[in-house]
């Protein structure tokens, strides 16, 4: 992890990573946490298929995800999944239809920087499988996969792939 060196507030390079979660600058006092941030993943299933997404741009380009993404401020993780379910496949859902069904640790890569996040796991069922328009900034395609033949290696995510261990066993 590509660590931060200057401290924010007195400018010196001073900065101290403890290895788990904090920088703290021994000149000024400064401490700055790296707290564990929320993200949501959404399991769209139509039968015995899921909805995967594949990732159009690093971390893990090419692998398969989940549709998701981090929670904002004052954001509920449900209302997280139905923007970001808009934002990556223009699909509209009914909140209400979410089923909440687990929460695993995870670490997010991005610009040489670890970021711990908890994901959150939902399930939102449809009664008719659907094609969308993507957004191909972030995605280059979405397929429909039987849950019996999603290789695991195909993942882009260590939590998601741990998910689906336990899911394909349902």
């Amino acid at each position: 992890m590509k660590l931060l060196k200057y401290c924010p507030s007195c400018g010196k390079e001073s900065l101290h990573w403890d290895g788990e979660k904090k920088w703290s600058c021994p000149n000024c006092g400064f401490t700055l946490y790296n707290n564990v941030a929320g993200a949501v993943a959404v399991v769209i299933r139509c039968g015995d298929e899921v909805y995967l997404t594949r990732r159009n741009r690093d971390p893990k380009k090419g692998k398969l995800d989940l549709a998701g993404g981090f929670v904002d401020p004052k954001e509920s993780a449900e209302e997280t999944c139905k923007r970001e379910l808009f934002e990556e496949l223009q699909l509209d859902i009914d909140i209400s239809n979410l089923k909440y069904l687990t929460s695993l640790p995870n670490v997010y890569q991005y610009k040489e920087i670890d970021y711990n996040t908890i994901d959150l796991f939902y399930e939102y069922n449809v009664s008719e499988k659907f094609e969308v328009n993507l957004e191909t900034s972030e995605i280059s395609e979405a397929v429909w996969i039987p849950l019996k033949e999603l290789n695991l290696e195909d993942i882009a995510f260590d939590s998601q792939k741990k998910f689906f261990e336990g899911y394909k066993k349902k």
